[in-house]
């Protein structure tokens, strides 16, 4: 199966060890991989802004750069949802649509898709700790992903999940949000901060490096010992010993 990588802006230039592990899971399970060299940032902080048709450019980009792949995947749930947000924002534009509905369809999270196109809910992994997983707000509401990235996790050998308290609350990022509105966000995440250290985890996982960190940075500052690690990265600690396992039909039914 022919995969294009979609790296995204975050992961790119402030956390490439995720974007590192996706690859190597996806290599593991049998994906065979290219990287579109013209992409860049999907427009969604310039389209959360307002700036509509500066966010149109980078997006066309977008379009072209993954035009003739097959498949598309990236590590964070909010950028893969702004890919499929593009057909509504090029309604009026018949040729610009048909192209971003073609993105759209081929197009998941990083979770979703090991989970929905290739069928596997065990990818081998081991880590011993106990640890929480915070839910993203685009990936949960905008994109609607909710159970993929449990079902890998339940699946992870030594690894205890704890439950996250207020698990649907924003951690306060947004994007432009926490810049423009520092002082709501500030409350937001140190709420979830709060969440984070009652569950006695001793490792945050998320789908989208936004979150981890937002949330990161600010149990770093409150002296707080908690280990941050985007989703791929938990699933690229391998069980030698383990081979990938399939998605049961009870486990994928209604989902």
């Amino acid at each position: 199966m022919k995969v294009s990588v979609f790296s995204t802006c975050l992961v790119d230039l402030m956390a490439p060890n995720a974007g590192k592990a996706m690859v190597e899971v996806l290599e593991r399970l049998g994906c065979e991989l290219d990287f579109p060299a013209s992409q860049v940032c999907c427009g969604q902080p310039m389209y959360n802004s307002g700036y509509l048709e500066d966010a149109k450019k980078a997006m066309k980009n977008m379009i072209s750069a993954f035009e003739h792949s097959e498949y598309v995947v990236g590590p964070s749930g909010s950028c893969i949802a702004m890919f499929h947000e593009y057909p509504k924002i090029f309604k009026g534009d018949p040729d610009w649509k048909l192209k971003a509905v073609a993105l759209k369809e081929k197009s998941y999270e990083f979770t979703q898709f090991i989970v929905r196109v290739l069928g596997i809910t065990d990818v081998g992994a081991q880590l011993e700790g106990n640890a929480t997983y915070h839910r993203s707000c685009h990936m949960t509401r905008l994109l609607g992903e909710k159970e993929s990235p449990y079902l890998l996790l339940e699946q992870v050998r030594g690894l205890q999940l704890e439950p996250l308290t207020n698990s649907d609350n924003c951690c306060g990022f947004g994007g432009t949000f926490s810049v423009k509105m520092p002082e709501i966000s500030a409350q937001m995440v140190d709420e979830k901060c709060q969440c984070v250290t009652d569950t006695g985890a001793d490792i945050l996982i998320s789908a989208d490096m936004g979150c981890l960190l937002n949330i990161g940075g600010r149990l770093s500052r409150k002296g707080q010992p908690v280990k941050v690690m985007h989703i791929a990265e938990v699933l690229n600690h391998v069980d030698h010993t383990a081979e990938p396992k399939e998605a049961s039909a009870l486990e994928l039914a209604d989902r």
